[in-house]
């Protein structure tokens, strides 16, 4: 559900013609709008979403960043994202819809953050994003913003479609800025996941969030949190693995771990998987000790 309030609260359908002076305080809109969905690529869901966006915007460039999120696992989508959209130009807006709420009381946020704009339901997918700070506004939207666009009452099942994909080509296009979609707010649901933090004793304790294709298991423990250590080894499933530079430097069917393009903390096996050689999965905890 969608929160309901009045106009007077915030920019209503008669100040949409000022979005343009709005948007260039705000940022300059770059065009382009990533997707980060679990839709996968059967049928027709993705495609129809960039339909409405053309349909709205036919100068946007979308970039899917990834559609095959574990179906109802925001924290996957929330992780790609926070590490993902600093290689993307200023003024992107980022959708992301990992979504098993749809058609209830959640709420859609609208986040303005690095001068980038990012759009998703409030399930706790954009916690690691909000938890940055440097936040430059943080909105629910509101049926009225839809109004102002000339929206009909959206499905209950589909809101990749009826409210997400045409509000980010509004945005996208600097017609509407985040100010405009909603009242401010400064809470948003928590992550699923609680965020890697060093211990006692200088332990670091995270989790494992993803598996790639390749089968590494890929932490949530970031390069900076192990920055003072001299010899870090990481432990998970009971077993430990020394650190190594890259995959070349082991032999077929080693394990290891290692810090990967993303400056985070992964556990892999040369030519082979990891996931599958241990058994291990997301969620499962990872610890990170000195042993100097």
């Amino acid at each position: 559900m969608i929160l309901m309030r009045s106009p007077e609260h915030f920019p209503g359908p008669g100040d949409l013609a000022g979005g343009l002076s709005m948007a260039a305080s705000f940022m300059k809109p770059s065009g382009v709008i990533s997707i980060t969905t679990d839709f996968g690529h059967k049928g027709p869901f993705v495609g129809v979403m960039k339909g409405v966006i053309y349909a709205r915007f036919p100068d946007a460039s979308i970039v899917d960043l990834g559609h095959e999120i574990p179906a109802h696992w925001p924290p996957e989508a929330g992780f790609w994202l926070s590490r993902s959209y600093r290689y993307f130009p200023t003024g992107s807006v980022h959708l992301a819809i990992v979504d098993p709420g749809v058609g209830t009381e959640r709420h859609i946020l609208v986040a303005a953050h690095d001068g980038h704009v990012f759009i998703a339901p409030d399930n706790g997918l954009l916690d690691p994003i909000l938890d940055l700070g440097s936040s430059e506004g943080i909105y629910r939207l509101d049926r009225s913003c839809l109004d102002a666009l000339g929206l009909p009452e959206p499905s209950q099942t589909f809101h990749g479609r009826d409210i997400f994909a045409p509000v980010a080509a509004e945005i996208a296009s600097g017609s509407l800025v985040p100010g405009q979609t909603g009242p401010k707010t400064v809470e948003w649901t928590p992550g699923w996941v609680e965020p890697a933090e060093t211990q006692p004793g200088g332990k670091v304790s995270g989790v494992i969030i993803t598996i790639d294709a390749f089968g590494n298991l890929i932490s949530n423990i970031g390069q900076d949190l192990m920055a003072t250590m001299s010899r870090p080894v990481a432990v998970v499933g009971g077993k430990a693995f020394a650190m190594r530079e890259t995959y070349g430097r082991a032999n077929p069917g080693d394990y290891m771990a290692l810090i990967n393009s993303f400056g985070v903390l992964e556990i892999a096996r040369a030519e082979q998987s990891a996931a599958e050689g241990l058994g291990i999965g997301r969620g499962a905890p990872v610890v990170v000790t000195d042993e100097a």
